[in-house]
C-alpha cells in the first residue's frame, strides 16, 4: 500500500517549524516517530499536503532535571523511556515497555503518544498518574497544560493548530515514591489494552502511610482518566490489602466503560478492580524498596 503524495520539510529548529505550521495551517502535519501517522496515510485516513519532520529539533530532545522537576523531550522514544535512567520515573518506564513491539518502541515517541491521545495509550496513562504537565510551543510562545485536562476525546486534546508539544514535566524520582502499571489485552504483545491501570504512590516518612496517590484508568472512558474515589480512599491511610481493596472498588465505580466488540462494560469494570489491586501492590513494593535503597 503506497503513501499518498506530499511535500516533505525538515526544519532545523523550533522557530522554523512553527513558522512553517503557521504558513501552511491544516495542510501540514508534524512527523515524529510516525507509528500512527504513516499508517493513517497508507489507509487514506489522513492526506496532508506536507509533512514536517521534527527529528532535527534540538528543543525536543534530551532530558534534564531542575529544582525537583524532570523535563523529558518529546522526541524520547518508548525504547529510551523503557530503558529507564536516573531521570525517568519507574512508572513511565513500565508503561513505555508495554507499548507495541521492539520495532514500534524504537520509533514511537513520548510526544506522539500524547498528541495521538488514545484512551488506552501506554505512555499517556503513566504520565497522567505521575501528575505530568505538557509544554506546548506556538506562535504566542510556550504554555504549560496539566495532563488532567489535556485530553478532550479519542484523538483530541487542547493542543491548538500551529502548536507543537515540545516537552513533558514530571516530578523527579525520589525515595518513598513508587508506581505500578498493569495492562490487559487479548494477546500478550502488539495489543491495544482492553483495560490498563497506572498507579502512583508517595509514602510518608514512616514508609507505610500514603501521602499522595493517583490511580489512572485507560480504555474505560473516552479519555485516559483519574479515579478520584481511589485517590480519596488511599490518602492518609496505612498502605495494605484492606485499603487497596477499597481503592480498587472505588476505581471500578469511577470507570465508565461501554460494551463493544472487544469486551463488555461489566467485564472491563471487573478488570479495573483486579488490575488496580495488582498495580497498587506493585507501586507499594517499589516505593518501599526505593526508600530502603536510598535511606
Amino acid at each position: 500500500m503506497l503513501l499518498p503524495t506530499f511535500d516533505y520539510y525538515r526544519p532545523a529548529g523550533l522557530p522554523e517549524a512553527l513558522s512553517l505550521l503557521a504558513e501552511m495551517g491544516e495542510d501540514a502535519r508534524p512527523l515524529a516517530g510516525g507509528t500512527d501517522l504513516l499508517v493513517n496515510l497508507k489507509l487514506k485516513k489522513a492526506a496532508p499536503k506536507a509533512l514536517l519532520d521534527l527529528g532535527s529539533l534540538e528543543e525536543l530532545k534530551g532530558n534534564r532535571t531542575d529544582d525537583g522537576k524532570v523535563s523529558l523531550g518529546a522526541l524520547n522514544t518508548a525504547s529510551r523511556l523503557a530503558s529507564g535512567g536516573p531521570e525517568v520515573p519507574g512508572l513511565l518506564s513500565l508503561g513505555a515497555g508495554a507499548l507495541g513491539s521492539p520495532q514500534v518502541r524504537n520509533r514511537a515517541t513520548l510526544g506522539g503518544n500524547l498528541v495521538t491521545a488514545r484512551p488506552a495509550a501506554d505512555i499517556c496513562l503513566p504520565l497522567l498518574a505521575l501528575g505530568a504537565t505538557a509544554v506546548l510551543a506556538g506562535p504566542q510562545g510556550e504554555r504549560e497544560v496539566p495532563l488532567d485536562g489535556y485530553f478532550q476525546g479519542p484523538g483530541y486534546t487542547v493542543k491548538q493548530p500551529g502548536e507543537i508539544l515540545t516537552r513533558v514535566l514530571v516530578g523527579a524520582p525520589r525515595p518513598g515514591v513508587g508506581g505500578g502499571y498493569q495492562k490487559l489485552g487479548l494477546r500478550q504483545a502488539m495489543e491495544i489494552a482492553l483495560v490498563n491501570v497506572a498507579v502512583y504512590l508517595e509514602l510518608e516518612g514512616d514508609g507505610e502511610t500514603v501521602a499522595l496517590a493517583r490511580v489512572a484508568l485507560g480504555a474505560v472512558a473516552p479519555v485516559p482518566m483519574l479515579s478520584p474515589g481511589a485517590a480519596q480512599a488511599l490518602q492518609g491511610t496505612p498502605a495494605g490489602e484492606k485499603i487497596f481493596t477499597e481503592a480498587a472498588e472505588a476505581a471500578a465505580a469511577d470507570a465508565k466503560p461501554i460494551d463493544d466488540h472487544r469486551g463488555s462494560a461489566a467485564y472491563r469494570r471487573d478488570m479495573v478492580r483486579t488490575l488496580t489491586l495488582r498495580a497498587l501492590r506493585q507501586a507499594l513494593s517499589q516505593a518501599q524498596g526505593s526508600k530502603e535503597a536510598r535511606s
